[in-house]
């Protein structure tokens, strides 16, 4: 499939890129999107919730009341979690929610989202650009030319590019990256993806695997 390239003043340049079918035009795979996405959200929990349990409560270990003839429940534990002040039943502990995926699944969720996205008229393609020097006005400008400046936005460049990058780092709705850090959730997560033409490459050598 071919894309109209266009340039950073939002004007055709009257040429046009190849996008692989492969990449950009297969079917999509929802559930390997959702799994994927999955595993980025996991990823980014701490795991650091505790709470105390019964055993872990300062307290008296002696037996409160005594075991029959008081017409209530019996009780041993002042700790016991039934009891104001007691250790939290079945809390949370420390853990790790992270869990493992398979290589081939999460490069079809990507080619799935990518697939997605441009069936979605939402991928833009766009000439190689650099800032003399990094001015978040200035990406600004860019935005407003392409029309996404109220709109999420994730830029793919096609390799490292201080200025851009520190340029956009001020701005909310934008995220600027590399080909390589191409990830289902920031692709699912924008309204508009600008791939770079020095990116498209990079992508479609990474997925066609």
């Amino acid at each position: 499939m071919k894309v109209a390239v266009i340039d950073i003043n939002g004007k055709d340049t009257g040429r046009k890129a190849e996008l692989s079918k492969d990449v950009f035009a297969i079917e999509p795979n929802n559930h390997a999107v959702y799994l994927d996405v999955k595993q980025y959200l996991a990823n980014q929990r701490q795991g650091t919730h505790k709470s105390k349990e019964r055993g872990e409560i300062a307290g008296s270990t002696r037996k409160i009341k005594k075991q029959k003839g008081t017409g209530t429940a019996r009780a041993g534990s002042i700790k016991s979690g039934v009891f104001k002040g007691g250790g939290r039943m079945f809390g949370p502990r420390p853990r790790n929610y992270g869990f493992k995926l398979n290589k081939n699944v999460k490069r079809l969720a990507r080619k799935s989202a990518l697939s997605i996205k441009a069936n979605e008229k939402s991928i833009v393609v766009l000439e190689d650009f650099n800032f003399d020097a990094p001015k978040t006005k200035n990406f600004v400008n860019v935005l407003k030319a392409l029309e996404v400046e109220n709109k999420k936005t994730l830029f793919v460049l096609g390799g490292s590019n201080n200025n851009v990058y520190l340029s956009s780092r001020n701005l909310k709705r934008s995220e600027v990256i590399n080909s390589s850090e191409l990830s289902t959730y920031k692709i699912m997560n924008a309204n508009k993806v600008v791939l770079l033409e020095g990116a498209l490459e990079g992508i479609e050598s990474n997925l066609s695997k």
